[in-house]
């Protein structure tokens, strides 16, 4: 199987020898892929919607994985027993779902060594909640894929933590540049994210420069955004030229 530059990030990203659920799963391609590789035992793949779980079975059948992934009908964790499970993905949804699937499975969730998150939207939101609620950052990367970025994180929820970790809540340490880019994006200068914001400075300067000529409340209110928008931009780039 040959999965996207996308999902083969997200999948290198579970640890070896975990169970893993693969929640919203579509086509069960991560489960499926991680167990042909023998990097994991077995796997759950679940999703709220009965047509993709019906393509997730279809797909497990044609593999012969049948014993080693078995699929379930969940919104979000609701289905997942406390203990069922150490690794879950949560890909390819907007970030308010994301952040709305780890509070109502919070009970659950808590109890996992590892959550490998890639939103779709709204990313500072689930970074701003992760840290509010005590998750430890682990890793952050990036890809592009036909001309799409896609950033993802791998991080361990409280209880996972250990002592000498919780006495340094990483909500300290980010300010808005960090929680909009990744502030382990930007320590390591991950050249996607570059290549993003370069990318972004021109598309919103060229905006900015369209909307000079034009006077209203509302135009003058988008070119405060805008500004906004770029001097974060800026501010994420400078960390590039330290």
């Amino acid at each position: 199987m040959e999965l996207s530059k996308r999902l083969r990030m997200v999948a290198s990203y579970v640890t070896d020898g975990y169970r893993l659920v693969d929640i919203g799963t579509d086509h069960a391609y991560i489960p499926i892929e991680l167990v042909l590789e023998k990097r994991i035992p077995w796997a759950i793949a679940m999703d709220v919607n009965r047509g993709p779980l019906e393509r997730a079975e279809s797909n497990i059948r044609e593999y012969g994985l049948s014993e080693r992934i078995c699929t379930r009908l969940s919104d979000g964790f609701a289905s997942l027993g406390v203990g069922e499970v150490d690794s879950a993905v949560i890909a390819g949804m907007g970030g308010g779902l994301t952040v709305r699937i780890l509070k109502e499975g919070k009970r659950v969730a808590g109890t996992l060594k590892e959550c490998i998150l890639q939103p779709q939207s709204e990313i500072e939101r689930v970074r701003a909640f992760l840290l509010k609620e005590g998750f430890l950052f682990i890793a952050e990367d990036m890809t592009e894929e036909e001309g799409k970025y896609y950033p993802m994180m791998k991080v361990a929820p409280p209880q996972s933590r250990t002592e000498e970790e919780g006495k340094y809540p990483d909500s300290l340490a980010w300010d808005e540049t960090e929680l909009l880019y990744g502030k382990y994006l930007l320590q390591s200068r991950n050249p996607v994210l570059r290549k993003y914001l370069e990318r972004e400075q021109q598309i919103k300067s060229g905006i900015l420069k369209g909307l000079n000529s034009q006077n209203s409340a509302r135009i003058f209110e988008r070119r405060r955004e805008l500004e906004k928008e770029l001097e974060h931009i800026e501010k994420g780039l400078m960390r590039y030229a330290v």
